[in-house]
């Protein structure tokens, strides 16, 4: 293998090397800054839900109160407003859900699943965790869920959810008598719960490193040629001429052009090094041809 297979063969190696490991960290990384944009955005909108809840149970519901003629006011309700609010948000960020999951709720639909229930009852185990992140697969794919407690903190909320006897007539006569009651002040009812579809963000972030790891192997290839080029012209072609002149030297040539590299650097002087080792071998040349001719003509003398 010659000098330039050589060089780019290590040139290689260390490239598919490096190559290699780089896509690895950097998809860790993307990935990584992928999770973390998601569970930004979820905080910021699960402080959007609870400032909804805060605006729902300290404004709108001391103003228009719980029932009116005998009709259960939904948005009176924090979490109903919290879920509606985020139900228009679902246009514009459809990867994004939102869900208020109580382990005993008054309307069924916001009960807990399994895996809810989970994480109700991890925070009623950590009750100084404000806060749970996990990822899951589902068959949908795979989904980043972010929870915050739901804890009973005001009296305002028994006049709905303590006992049948002392829950407006309209919101039993909607939900009925077996559901959400029995809660007590500083218990942790449920979670909000925050998930988000995570495909969409990772493929985003492999497709990011895709056009990443492209721009390192165009300039990986653009090094390669002008290495090449530089290996050809300040190496490569140098030496072969000094060989190609140190063979004629050494056949006995005289009439061999000079080798010359201006400037100071390692081939300049190479040059100026082969070309007085070429004089000095010229010389001894010429001296032992002199030398020679010496002894023959003697020779030829004492013959005579």
């Amino acid at each position: 293998m010659g000098l330039r297979g050589k060089f780019n063969l290590a040139i290689l190696v260390a490239f598919l090397v490096g190559f290699t490991v780089t896509g690895f960290l950097l998809l860790h990384r993307f990935e990584a800054n992928a999770r973390s944009d998601a569970i930004q955005n979820a905080r910021v909108m699960m402080a959007s839900a609870n400032a909804i809840r805060h605006y729902t149970s300290h404004t709108i519901e001391p103003l228009i109160g719980v029932e009116r003629e005998g009709t259960f006011l939904l948005a009176s309700v924090p979490a109903f407003a919290a879920q509606s609010h985020f139900q228009a948000i679902q246009y514009d960020f459809p990867d994004y859900s939102y869900k208020e999951a109580v382990v005993n709720p008054t309307n069924l639909a916001h009960r807990t699943t399994d895996w809810e229930a989970d994480v109700v009852a991890f925070f009623r185990g950590h009750k100084t965790q404000q806060e749970f992140i996990a990822e899951r697969e589902t068959p949908s794919g795979r989904l980043l869920s972010l929870a915050h407690p739901i804890t009973v903190t005001e009296h305002s909320c028994l006049a709905c959810h303590s006992t049948p006897g002392d829950a407006p007539a309209s919101m039993r006569k909607l939900y009925g008598d077996a559901n959400g009651f029995g809660w007590q002040v500083g218990e942790i009812i449920g979670a909000q719960i925050i998930s988000v579809s995570m495909d969409n963000a990772l493929s985003q972030a492999r497709e990011t490193l895709k056009t990443f790891l492209l721009l390192i192997f165009a300039v990986f290839v653009l090094m390669i040629i002008i290495l090449n080029a530089l290996l050809h012209y300040l190496v490569i072609r140098p030496v072969i001429e000094i060989s190609t002149i140190a063979t004629e030297v050494s056949m006995g040539s005289s009439d061999v052009k000079q080798f010359n590299i201006s400037g100071e650097d390692e081939m300049a002087l190479l040059s100026k090094a082969f070309n007085r080792m070429r004089r000095s071998l010229e010389h001894a040349i010429k001296m032992l041809g002199e030398e020679s001719e010496e002894i023959e003509g003697a020779s030829a003398d004492r013959e005579r």
